[in-house]
């Protein structure tokens, strides 16, 4: 009796021994598999980050060859969208592109393709200056503008700086203009029960205010303005265009025409696109693109500086000091 108990004993030891036997090589295998896995992931990324090294190194070498032989191209920057200092189509953008054009010595033309319905004065004034500029410094490399759907406003600031404009027959062209808009909720405050307390330092400081009555006095004031910076755009554009502008009562109205019609008026040079001004006017039919573009983690880090930003300002909003 007292062996049988024995050997049961001795038996479930062993079993003990052997499960956890079991249970360790088990787990130093899924560990190994882990560990192999991590590898594996890390050995994929560095080659991937490798052959995108190598793939970019071979583009770049490519475009060196191709030029080493002293061929022209013709440079080419895109204007796209809202003209604004927050997005893409800001001076900043705009401008390092094209000094990154002037300054590459296979540059036989610059074609700035516009797509634009305006947005920021200052924004467009910047780069007509810079265009100006350049052109002044670099006087055997021309310019041109091509405009595809629209090319109004401020985008049409920018385009006079150049030495021609093309154009399509349907495509949008002026709004030779300027205005400063907003909502005014003084009836329906009214209507609701809602008082507004607003408390400045400075007679004009709620000037423009959309809570507040409008007064003649700061709508005089705005009109003023705005005639003014008006005038400033005719005055752009008249130097732009010199004696090709034929005008008309109804030419800085801000109304806008089409690309046949904008011909007619002298507001554009003729009909064209990037690869036939390239081809035909610049005599350099390949195209390089010197737009700056972006990437994602700066897009990121544009909109996560952008909602810092907004957040500070909603904290700081109640005391401001311009």
């Amino acid at each position: 009796m007292q062996q049988d108990e024995n050997d049961f004993g001795k038996k479930t030891e062993d079993d003990r021994w052997e499960r956890k036997a079991l249970e360790t090589i088990a787990l130093a295998a899924i560990t190994e598999q882990r560990r192999s896995r991590r590898w594996g992931i890390f050995f994929k990324l560095l080659g991937f980050a490798y052959l995108s090294l190598i793939l970019a190194f071979v583009i770049d070498w490519g475009q060196t060859e191709r030029l080493a032989d002293g061929q022209k191209f013709t440079a080419l920057v895109n204007l796209s969208g809202v003209i604004q200092d927050n997005g893409d189509a800001n001076a900043e953008n705009i401008i390092s592109a094209l000094q990154a054009v002037y300054e590459d010595k296979h540059t036989a033309g610059v074609i700035l393709r516009i797509n634009s319905p305006g947005g920021s004065p200052v924004q467009a004034g910047m780069i007509n200056d810079e265009i100006h500029r350049l052109r002044r410094l670099h006087p055997t490399i021309p310019l041109h503008v091509v405009v595809e759907d629209v090319c109004a406003s401020g985008g049409y600031y920018v385009a006079v700086a150049a030495d021609k404009i093309f154009v399509d027959k349907a495509s949008i062209v002026g709004s030779i203009g300027v205005l400063m808009d907003g909502f005014g909720f003084t009836g329906t405050m009214e209507k609701l029960g809602v008082e507004r307390r607003l408390l400045t330092a400075g007679e004009n400081k709620g000037f423009l205010d959309p809570f507040s009555p409008q007064t003649p006095q700061h709508k005089e004031y705005a009109l003023r303005m705005l005639g003014e910076i008006h005038a400033q755009f005719i005055d752009v554009v008249r130097r732009g265009r010199g004696q090709r502008l034929k005008e008309t009562p109804e030419m800085f109205s801000g109304l806008m025409w089409s690309g046949a019609k904008s011909i007619e008026m002298g507001l554009a040079d003729g009909y064209g696109t990037v690869e036939s001004v390239a081809r035909d006017v610049i005599k350099a039919e390949e195209i390089r693109d010197f737009t700056v573009k972006p990437n994602i983690a700066e897009k990121f880090a544009k909109r996560l500086g952008a909602d810092m930003a907004e957040g500070m300002v909603n904290a700081v909003s109640r005391v401001t000091v311009h």
